[in-house]
């Protein structure tokens, strides 16, 4: 989630001294709308930009490796430094960020299309790739597009049901597109992409590779060109459908600076521990989900059901949106992480335990999938109560909530980028070669450290440490009661003012 969400919605919301100026139902249509394209862009990348670089671009791992990270880096870069920009930005007849969105969702859909688009050349290609994913990741950022704070039931199953959308759309146009059998026979005289190595020309069989591949390179470009109307749809109707509101803070509160909010905000405790924790439960499911689509490929040998695999887990996680909300209900947000993050792990560890079987990857996937958004969205929902623990705490200190969230999405989405960076290296070591059909069994045991070991140990390291974070139920609770006083105290306050100049 982009800082400039969290920040468009301050500006957006009514604040509680504007209940009165509730957005109607049709505005929070609009909006939930507009944070879609941040989600299916999201998904549609995470799933299948790797393996779109490695066997349909055909890039070496290395390369590969080095483009993944530095967009993911630049991305949590820009994140903070763009939002810092826009926050300071003058407001016009349309809103403050209203401009912003308009100028850059042009150039974001082109770069995004570009990204999908396979070049006609060799040299410079790598080159090519790192610019167009960090344009792209800048132009979201500029009109990162908003969502509604995934706290509530409703907008959660916002943003799944956008990760869902994504993983459909890509999956299901590039999934059947590829050149390879499900299952592999090598047989005398032909190689691994399915040429005859016995006879014809070097050029017969370069136009036959070609044959091959350019289903895959128009099937993405078809998949990234209906992502991109989705895009344009999205953002015209957050411009027609939503109007955007100038924020108010607490009149008696100082304002920090960048450094001094900074500093505020690391020593805050329940925060730290809760980034933390959150750092290293993410990293987990962000390597699952960088490698997924390679090991089912080649680990698990489903190479036409893959798209199929990635679509259920996303299902099973929108469905399971309402369970979850139930559960943080009735048992609080902090039980709600340990069982959803935890109830990954045995399917995590089934998966590469068993005999590659269609069914069984289903059913597995069906299970993984319930922690989904558990793993994803509950971070969102624990946030807020961190703020309000340090509003408690420093009453009169205010424009800290941006530097919560810009944080917890840098470190974030900086450290996803060297997992993802790190592991397609790997691969790049255990013998992974591009655009073939078959790969070392290296690669294979690979993908399974990549998908099991390495994140349940991730996991166990992050829930550990939040075992640490302070705010339980009762602590949550008790903060919403004292920050309402706090505000019924200031309304007041202001009432008596009000009530004295008229007399005046």
């Amino acid at each position: 989630m982009s800082f400039l969400t969290r920040l468009f919605s301050s500006f957006l919301l009514p604040q509680p001294k504007e209940r009165r100026n509730r957005l109607s139902v049709w505005s929070k249509l609009c909006y939930a709308f507009g944070g879609a394209p941040y989600q299916i862009t999201g998904s549609a990348l995470g799933f299948f930009l790797q393996i779109y670089l490695l066997d349909v671009a055909q890039l070496d791992a290395f390369y590969a490796s080095i483009i993944l990270f530095v967009g993911r880096a630049w991305d949590a870069i820009t994140d903070p430094t763009v939002g810092f920009l826009v926050s300071r930005s003058r407001w016009t007849g349309i809103g403050r960020m209203m401009p912003w969105i308009l100028f850059s969702t042009p150039f974001a859909v082109l770069t995004y299309l570009m990204i999908w688009y396979v070049p006609p050349f060799e040299d410079g290609k790598v080159i090519w790739y790192l610019i167009f994913y960090c344009l792209f990741q800048s132009m979201q950022t500029v009109g990162a597009f908003i969502q509604t704070p995934p706290a509530t039931r409703k907008s959660m199953m916002v943003e799944v049901m956008g990760m869902v959308l994504g993983t459909a759309i890509q999956g299901q146009i590039v999934g059947g597109a590829s050149p390879c059998p499900d299952e592999l026979t090598l047989l005398n005289g032909t190689n691994s992409t399915g040429l005859d190595m016995n006879g014809g020309s070097l050029d017969e069989t370069v136009m036959t590779s070609c044959f091959l591949l350019c289903p895959q390179k128009q099937a993405y470009m078809v998949a990234s060109g209906v992502i991109c109307a989705i895009y344009v749809v999205c953002a015209a109707v957050l411009f027609l459908g939503v109007k955007e509101q100038k924020e108010s803070g607490w009149k008696n509160s100082e304002a920090l600076t960048f450094t001094q909010g900074l500093c505020a905000v690391m020593s805050h405790g329940p925060y730290v521990k809760l980034v933390v924790g959150f750092l290293f439960t993410s990293l987990a499911f962000m390597l699952l989900e960088g490698n997924f689509a390679l090991f089912i490929t080649y680990a698990l040998g489903h190479r036409k059901d893959f798209q199929n695999i990635l679509l259920v887990i996303m299902l099973s996680g929108a469905l399971t949106i309402p369970f979850w909300q139930w559960f943080l209900t009735r048992f609080g947000k902090k039980m709600a992480v340990y069982v959803g993050i935890l109830w990954a792990v045995p399917f995590m560890i089934l998966i590469v335990s068993i005999q590659s079987h269609l069914f069984i990857s289903y059913m597995v996937s069906v299970a993984a999938g319930v922690s989904v958004a558990a793993a994803f969205l509950l971070p969102w929902s624990m946030l807020p109560d961190v703020v309000d623990d340090f509003k408690v705490k420093n009453p009169n200190i205010h424009g800290h909530e941006a530097l919560f969230y810009s944080f917890y999405v840098f470190f974030i989405k900086f450290a996803s980028g060297v997992s993802l960076g790190v592991s397609t290296l790997s691969l790049k070591f255990a013998g992974y070669v591009t655009g073939e059909c078959s790969q070392p069994e290296a690669v294979s045991l690979t993908l399974k450290v990549l998908v099991s070991p390495v994140p349940v140990v991730l996991i166990a390291v992050g829930l550990l440490i939040l075992r640490t974070y302070p705010i339980d139920e009762e602590r949550r609770q008790g903060n919403r009661k004292l920050l309402q006083e706090m505000i019924d105290l200031e309304s007041d306050s202001d009432t008596e003012s009000s009530d004295l100049g008229s007399q005046v």
